[in-house]
């Protein structure tokens, strides 16, 4: 007997228009999600005459349909490399774009909330401003207090975030409204669980100078407030990181927006990203100490290391974070020993291996020269990134359930192999 194949469902009448629900059924998703299909532009409805609802053409609904099988099985047509749909973050030609627009730009010219608010709504919100309720900071102060004093700040924000969605009863809403009121909340919260590092104890005002005073003894000036907003904001989202395809797995299984961002804030610890920054702050300490790129690097090399804070997989040239950090930097009077530095190792490297500067260097240059510990560029990572994981969620959010699941191409003994003993 023939096996059956997994058949196409039969075409729909193409003059048809379809009621939501028929169209969640053909899409194996929640009426909600539809809706969320429409905001997004991938999908057209039309409001039902003299009544309440929306219809949709059958033929727009199927070709959605098809699409959304073929990426779940996997036909990427990328040589076996996953891809996901997104409408956040582009990278091409050393360069990257918030939702079509240049992120450097963005970055140097608004806050990191205002930035995050672009990300999330596609809309420019002048003087936006997150602020934590204060049974979560409660809460999650508690919680972080427990901890050795040792602790990463990765292990703070992680115990920070699981502690705050305790306190939040409506945690398992994952409407756009509630997630994004969830952002809104957690990121300032995130901050205010950390511990004061000066006299400043403050709570209030632009995120930047919040998350300042517990990185940093010394107050702020203007330049450095800006370099440090200029960070987060050009750390927010970097297309499908590790941590990213993380928390989009997370999101997929239907985790609630917390749920996703402890996700993330377990993959970004890897030396290989949130904290790669940390390595960097190391070596240019030691430049800075020894006065020379040269002894340090060839250390390094002899080691059998790699020199952090140098080179990127997605861009050939300079990274242009790392480009657009560089130059808020020069407006910092202290911190011109730390990028002759940076640019001594550059250099010198460059008769090894031509590798540009990447964002962790310039993060580095950035917690030398404010007098931050090497943690410290990680904290940014952290708590900038926050914001890009919120925005890949509520893209999940909106596709079909569990599609984030690959197969698993076993390459074991061949079954049945005896029972051992």
């Amino acid at each position: 007997m023939t096996p059956m194949r997994d058949q196409e469902p039969a075409p729909l009448d193409p003059e048809r228009r379809l009621s939501t629900k028929e169209a969640a059924e053909l899409l194996g998703v929640k009426p909600e999600t539809v809706y969320a299909y429409v905001s997004r532009g991938q999908l057209g409805s039309r409001r039902v005459s003299g009544g309440r609802g929306s219809t949709f053409d059958a033929r727009e609904v199927e070709a959605l349909a098809r699409r959304n099988r073929r990426e779940s099985a996997g036909g990427s047509g990328s040589g076996g490399e996953l891809s996901v749909r997104t409408r956040v973050t582009l990278i091409e030609s050393d360069r990257y774009y918030y939702r079509g627009v240049d992120a450097v730009d963005l970055a140097t010219r608004h806050t990191y909330e205002e930035v995050a608010e672009w990300l999330w709504t596609g809309r420019m919100r002048p003087g936006s401003t997150f602020t934590a309720p204060a049974a979560s900071v409660a809460v999650a102060r508690r919680a972080v207090g427990t901890l050795p004093e040792h602790a990463a700040p990765t292990d703070l924000l992680r115990v920070a975030t699981i502690a705050a969605a305790t306190a939040d009863p409506l945690r398992f809403d994952l409407s756009e409204d509630a997630v994004l009121g969830t952002a809104r909340t957690l990121i300032p919260t995130l901050v205010a669980a950390l511990p004061h590092a000066g006299r400043d104890r403050r709570d209030t005002g632009p995120l930047a100078h919040r998350l300042w005073t517990r990185l940093c003894r010394r107050d702020p000036d203007e330049a450095s407030l800006r370099a440090l907003n200029t960070a987060l904001a050009l750390l927010i989202d970097h297309d499908l990181a590790a941590s990213t395809l993380a928390v989009r797995v997370a999101a997929s299984a239907r985790a609630h927006a917390y749920a996703a961002v402890s996700a993330g804030l377990g993959v970004i610890e890897g030396p290989l990203h949130g904290a790669a920054s940390g390595l960097a702050h190391r070596l240019l300490q030691d430049v800075l100490d020894q006065g020379d790129s040269a002894p340090v690097i060839a250390d390094e090399l002899r080691a059998g290391r790699r020199i952090p804070g140098l080179g990127h997989r997605l861009y050939p040239g300079e990274d242009p974070r790392a480009r657009a950090l560089f130059t808020v930097l020069e407006d910092i009077p202290a911190a011109e020993p730390s990028l002759l530095a940076a640019r001594d190792i550059v250099e010198t490297t460059a008769r090894h291996a031509p590798l540009h500067a990447n964002v962790d260097l310039a993060l580095a240059v950035l917690t030398t020269s404010c007098g931050m510990p090497p943690t410290a560029g990680e904290t940014i990572f952290a708590v900038a990134r926050t914001a890009g994981w919120i925005a890949h969620a509520l893209e999940e959010y909106g596709e079909r359930p569990m599609r984030m699941r690959p197969s698993g191409l076993y390459t074991g003994p061949k079954p049945p192999q005896p029972l051992p003993e």
